[in-house]
């Protein structure tokens, strides 16, 4: 089967000071070439994942880094059999990733970039602590080998948890970080290098690039990447996993997680089951309903 569509992760840090001026022709032009997807813009720069067939995603690539504020846009690309965006957006943002500390700028103090060749090295080494800067959902579907989990549900809550390990923490000589596309980790470890931490470093680009990069045969990465997308996740190579979402909470759920008691397709999973209400779940039902029934009419006029 072919792969249809391309996906691009991106973001750059830099003084944009005109970022709201710039949304509205990123989004038209966005649309007029079918891409979808997420932009987000703020005075710190560009953040997002947008999708589209090859070409036309790189009309919009093209027209973001001839900004001079976003020439070094960093990207990351792989692949869809489907477009995993449902519409376009292009938001503007107070930060292009939320840590809600006005204080934290990477531009002027960020941890050392190590590279997916080198991440094996030092994350093997004794004197290196591990940390997977994500939320509590996407460690629980696959992580490095020895990371630790802050077990947070937001990224605005990493600097309360760090603060709250920082006496252990340093009894480590070397603190390694990872994210996603990396983006999480230019500010987490700017946020370590201001409590003082001297040996700091950060996966450059992410899971994603080392997925893309390392071998399955060498790799230190086990289960899936999860992705804010309709694929859910990816696997070594960036190809996609078989996870789903659920349609209440938005966790991504195994074949495991599905055949749980709680669990009804667009209605609730076992871990949001108590997190509503049996008026919500009876809402949900009816919606659920619906769907089935539209795509059930769809498929009968096709065929």
């Amino acid at each position: 089967m072919n792969k249809n569509y391309a996906v691009v992760a991106l973001y750059c840090f830099s003084r944009f000071p005109f970022f709201a001026e710039f949304r509205a022709p990123l989004q038209t032009l966005c649309q007029d070439n079918g891409v979808s997807g997420t932009l987000i813009l703020a005075s710190e720069g560009i953040n997002g994942t947008i999708s589209g067939p090859q070409q036309k995603l790189e009309k919009i690539i093209d027209f973001i880094v001839a900004q001079p504020e976003l020439a070094n846009v960093d990207l990351k690309y792989s692949t869809a059999y489907k477009i995993p965006f449902r519409r376009m957006k292009v938001r503007l943002r107070k930060e292009i990733v939320t840590m809600g500390l006005d204080e934290i700028d990477p531009l002027k103090e960020v941890g050392t970039y190590v590279s997916p060749k080198e991440w094996n090295t030092l994350v093997l080494d004794k004197d290196t602590i591990l940390i997977d800067v994500r939320n509590d959902y996407e460690y629980a579907i696959g992580t490095f080998v020895g990371a630790v989990n802050p077990n947070i549900k937001k990224f605005r809550e990493f600097p309360q948890w760090a603060r709250s390990q920082e006496e252990k923490l340093r009894k480590n000589k070397k603190i390694a970080m990872f994210c996603t596309g990396g983006i999480r980790c230019e500010k987490s470890t700017a946020y370590m290098c201001g409590l003082g931490f001297d040996e700091v470093y950060h996966l450059k680009g992410g899971i994603l690039r080392y997925l893309n990069e390392i071998p399955p045969e060498s790799s230190l990465w086990k289960g899936d990447c999860f992705v804010f997308d309709e694929r859910v996740s990816v696997r070594h190579g960036l190809v996609e996993g078989n996870l789903v979402l659920c349609h209440i909470c938005r966790r991504p759920l195994t074949l495991i997680d599905r055949q749980a008691l709680h669990y009804a397709e667009g209605i609730s999973c076992e871990s949001c089951y108590r997190e509503h209400s049996e008026k919500d779940r009876t809402r949900y039902y009816e919606r659920q309903k619906q769907i089935f029934l539209t795509e059930k009419h769809k498929f009968n006029r096709v065929n």
